[in-house]
């Protein structure tokens, strides 16, 4: 493992899937779902809202192993590059598999709302999906305290609304994550299934980026009642000096397991550590164990 500056939150990274592993024998197992039909980047358009690549992106399939998580932790998921041009919805859901993640019909997957940022400021324009762009292509969303323990898929999501302004212009990108949740927890929020998040003709579906707008609604299910807030901040990269590494005390260690078996584990619940993950390729999840106390979001 490579350590970068002092822990103050630890950060252990897990990797995510990539298109090219479909090559690779044997593939790695990793806890990011696999979307081999994604060897482009693109999109899901809103023509296949009822077809199951909305649920996790193209042909998605199972992730072979789980990340370990805390309720009330918070997870960093880290893109690739993305293109300040596509602003819209940032939203992120998780859906209890009720059993092994890795067997899970992802079609029977009924998914709550844990976070959502749309519109930031309407002067500028800037959107959820611009926060990610500005905190180094990062993405941060915190567990919910009171759900009950076990093995979760973590579904984040970015809908672009740069070609919006025409019926079936929205992209969505979502990509999923197998979690296995330890906690103290009761809660089993009711989800509904992927499928019935969006309409085609939805106000922040079907919405003209280029007017002169004041609002934005965020689309899907309502936030869930416990979902809890984090700010969108991230350290920038660490600096070296000639007398070494500049702000040292500031700065977050960086976990990066080398082994397989140190980046993955079975997917049942079990102690936390901290998950990242990539843009398009949705390459790599991590998480951090936050210690903030703040209070619930949602009606």
């Amino acid at each position: 493992m490579s350590c970068h500056g002092r822990a103050t939150n630890s950060i252990l990274t897990y990797q995510g899937y990539n298109p090219s592993y479909q090559w690779s024998r044997p593939p790695p197992t990793v806890v990011g779902w696999s979307t081999p039909d994604d060897l482009q980047n693109t999109f899901v358009s809103p023509t296949a809202y009822a077809s199951p690549d909305i649920v996790c992106h193209l042909g998605a399939t199972p992730a072979g192993a789980a990340a370990p998580v805390n309720a009330g932790d918070t997870i960093e998921i880290q893109w690739t590059p993305w293109p300040a041009s596509h602003k819209g919805p940032v939203i992120d859901y998780l859906a209890n598999c009720n059993g092994p993640c890795q067997n899970v019909d992802k079609t029977k997957l009924k998914f709550f709302k844990i976070d959502e940022v749309g519109l930031v400021d309407a002067a500028s324009g800037t959107f959820g999906a611009s926060q990610l762009t500005n905190n180094n292509n990062s993405w941060v969303v915190r567990i919910p305290t009171d759900i009950a323990p076990g093995n979760y898929v973590l579904r984040h999501e970015i809908i672009a609304l740069h070609a919006a302004g025409q019926t079936n212009g929205a992209q969505n990108y979502p990509f999923c994550f197998s979690l296995a949740i330890s906690g103290s927890g009761t809660a089993n929020p009711a989800g509904i299934p992927a499928t019935q998040f969006y309409a085609a003709n939805n106000p922040g579906i079907k919405f003209d980026l280029f007017s002169k707008f004041t609002s934005y609604q965020i689309p899907g299910p309502p936030l869930y009642s416990g979902a809890l807030s984090v700010a969108q901040s991230k350290a920038g990269p660490i600096k070296a000096t000639a007398s070494g590494v500049a702000g040292l005390a500031n700065k977050n260690v960086v976990l990066r397991p080398t082994s397989p078996a140190a980046k993955v584990v079975a997917a049942a619940p079990s102690p936390a550590t901290t998950v990242a993950a990539k843009y398009a390729a949705a390459q790599t999840l991590v998480k951090k164990a936050s210690k903030r106390t703040d209070a619930p979001r949602g009606a």
